[in-house]
């Protein structure tokens, strides 16, 4: 018997709660989604929306993308509070750093996964998680950046254009209706990036918000990190995890 994949169905994956540790001595709150039975292709480090706006590793994105990626393309899906957030996986230490503390955050998640020997490394970040990545990713072993709804709010000029000079791929998917950079200013914005690739997203807006726009979302994802395993199946057969 089948189930469709949308809303809280969570499909089978080895799930253990991490716990990562900053350079300023933090303790921060996570999980680490793989493969049930094989290993992973590559891996998602991902960066939560604005913790004083509600985001944070439960957002609904992020949350999917572990429920269903590595048992749909063989992906491992590291998720994690930054300092001072909380979810029901509990609080990570510290205070709110407006995205420049947040610098240690990201270098601890990079760490764990190369601790962890987990394969192909991307940076996946969602709005607030967007600014972390362009910030402070550069200078870290990965194999690219995807940003879904970024507000380049926090991110400097100067920081952007850092990026023009880096071979690696960097994907901005944007919805049509963003409420703080829509395609056409991103497309002026990350000029300043001449391989920057914009996703535009017909009727997408800045919170995902819809089973819709969550598939378009995670098949967007996928279809960069594991070519040709896009676009993901709607249904499922089997036990679900």
């Amino acid at each position: 018997m089948s189930a469709e994949i949308r809303g809280a169905v969570q499909l089978p994956a080895r799930r253990e709660e991490v716990s990562l540790r900053t350079s300023d001595g933090l303790t921060l709150v996570g999980e680490l989604a793989e493969p049930l039975e094989r290993r992973p292709v590559a891996t998602l480090v991902t960066l939560h929306p604005l913790p004083t706006q509600g985001g944070f590793m439960d957002s609904h994105i992020l949350r999917k993308a572990a429920a269903r990626l590595p048992a749909l393309a063989d992906i491992a899906v590291l998720r994690f509070n930054t300092r001072g957030t909380v979810s029901p996986r509990g609080r990570s230490e510290g205070t709110f750093g407006d995205g420049e503390a947040e610098a240690a955050d990201l270098a601890a998640a990079v760490s764990f996964v190369a601790e962890r020997g987990l394969p192909v490394p991307w940076l996946v970040g969602w709005s607030f998680g967007t600014e972390v990545a362009l910030k402070h990713g550069r200078g870290h072993d990965i194999a690219g950046l995807i940003l879904l709804s970024p507000p380049l709010r926090r991110t400097t000029e100067r920081e952007l254009a850092a990026w023009a000079g880096d071979g690696r791929p960097m994907v901005a998917v944007v919805p049509e209706w963003d409420d703080f950079l829509p395609p056409v200013q991103a497309r002026e914005r990350f000029a300043a990036v001449p391989h920057a690739r914009i996703v535009d997203v017909p009727e997408g807006k800045h919170l995902w918000v819809g089973e819709t726009q969550t598939r378009r979302v995670l098949d967007e994802i996928v279809s960069i990190v594991r070519p040709g395993a896009d676009p993901l199946p709607t249904e499922w057969s089997g036990e679900l995890g």
